[in-house]
């Protein structure tokens, strides 16, 4: 049975293993050994009779073919209309054939199937707003990501990010003490301008735990700032935890189910200890998916929530907007067009369309709406994990060619992305096709025009 010494069917739960994988550059010795892969088909037909439950059976039964989802997959669209892109013809060919086939495929299809899953879908569901029968499209594609993954058959970033979530319990190699580092850095840097600056470590019975995104203190530490000074103006009772700070999950992009569980469960165990009232989200849609739409069923949660109530980053600021914790100052709003990006996790599979618009109404001048919008927008191009597949990054660009378009027609020049994966795609759409544009998340613009009250202005001597 061929297994690499890169590529087999081991998750990565040691730092040798890890140091390991990191070090084949661009995963060439990986994807070599991934062409004599073996599949144990035994154990793949198994899983697939264990896991694979009625209703993904009823989808791919009921499945009329009638290619209503075509023209709502960006892939689709960006790739003239290539019936290849289907996602019905995606589904069907992948998932569809190793269920009837009950696991007994070859190498060639693994790879196909790989290819497919993370390559022409970024699990954005936008499908399955426009079928008729209302199949889960994103919810079997994740299905089918967590089978590759079992066998090994999972891109070289993916198995990486799956990697350190084991090892790290984040996405990237932070350690809590990297983390709380991060942390006293933060207030450290601002603390000339706001004095009485905190970020509570560890604080029990707050009203806020606040979680991050592992790029955060890793690349964007400012983030962590911004966040501190906000809750800072706005009185707000919070904290960080030292162990479960982390929200995201590339192992859920990759596949690896036992990995999602382990992270969500260091998150909620922080919630345990530390009993808050609520936990707010970064401004990170996966992040929200992970944790708070997904975690509770990876955690065996019966009542499918998470165990305090849980708000992305947008709905806190809405709420601190409403209720005069935040107060803008009306000659500093963004006078210019601006338009806004939907996260797909938290628009389509969190329910959250209308909040991004009444916090425009607080801070914009000349707010424009791309077309479609909310819950029918489109995907940025790079969510899924897509974003960080070297593998796929000339179709991904391609893909991106419909969020271009979206941003194009709106006229504006600055778009506000509530999300790391979004931030992230807007960037490489104005590296790659150079429109001329800018990309924000929402604190620093919400610092740029907050009033400070006089109390927390530093003491003039």
């Amino acid at each position: 049975m061929a297994q690499g010494t890169l590529c087999n069917r081991q998750p990565i739960n040691t730092e040798e293993t890890l140091q390991a994988l990191l070090a084949d550059t661009q995963g060439k010795i990986y994807y070599k050994e991934m062409q004599e892969l073996d599949v144990d088909t035994t154990a793949l037909g198994l899983l697939i009779e264990k896991t694979c439950k009625s209703r993904i059976r009823t989808w791919l039964s009921i499945c009329a073919k009638c290619g209503l989802c075509a023209d709502s997959c960006f892939f689709y669209l960006a790739n003239n209309h290539d019936p290849e892109q289907v996602p019905a013809h995606k589904i069907q060919s992948t998932l569809g054939e190793l269920v009837r086939r009950k696991g007994n495929v070859d190498n060639a299809f693994m790879i196909r199937a790989m290819d497919i899953a993370w390559g022409k879908c970024t699990c954005c569901n936008r499908c399955s707003i426009y079928c008729p029968m209302g199949i889960g499209m994103g919810v079997m594609f994740s299905y089918l990501r967590g089978l590759c993954f079992s066998q090994g058959f999972v891109p070289w970033e993916m198995k990486i990010g799956s990697g350190m979530h084991r090892i790290y319990r984040a996405q990237m190699d932070i350690t809590s003490e990297d983390w709380v580092d991060t942390c006293e850095w933060m207030v450290e840097e601002n603390e000339e301008e706001y004095p009485q600056l905190e970020i509570p470590m560890d604080k029990e019975n707050s009203d806020i735990i606040y979680t991050v995104n592992a790029r955060e203190p890793k690349h964007y530490p400012e983030d962590i700032g911004d966040a501190a000074i906000l809750f800072h103006i706005a009185g707000e009772n919070w904290t960080v935890p030292s162990k479960g700070w982390e929200e995201t999950s590339l192992a859920m992009f990759a596949g690896d189910w036992e990995g999602a569980t382990m992270q969500v469960k260091e998150v909620y165990g922080a919630i345990d200890r530390l009993k808050p009232k609520r936990m707010v989200v970064t401004e990170c849609g996966h992040a929200y998916r992970a944790t708070v739409i997904e975690g509770p069923y990876w955690a065996g949660l019966e009542s499918g929530k998470t165990p305090v109530e849980t708000l992305h980053y947008v709905e806190w600021v809405l709420e601190a907007l409403k209720t005069g914790k935040l107060k803008i100052d009306p000659a500093k709003k963004i006078k210019e067009p601006v338009t806004y990006q939907d996260s797909c996790n938290y628009i389509r599979n969190g329910g959250l369309s209308t909040v991004g618009r009444e916090i425009m109404s607080f801070i914009a001048e000349d707010f424009r709406e791309m077309k479609p919008c909310k819950e029918h927008n489109f995907c940025c191009g790079g969510g899924g994990g897509l974003n960080g597949i070297g593998r796929y990054r000339q179709q991904r660009n391609v893909g991106m060619k419909i969020k271009r378009d979206q941003i194009l027609e709106t006229g504006a020049k600055l778009v506000i992305t509530p999300c790391h994966n979004c931030w992230d795609a807007i960037r490489d759409i104005e590296e790659v096709y150079k429109l001329g544009i800018r990309w924000s998340f929402l604190k620093p613009l919400l610092l740029s025009m907050v009033i400070v009250p006089a109390h927390l202005k530093p003491t003039e001597e």
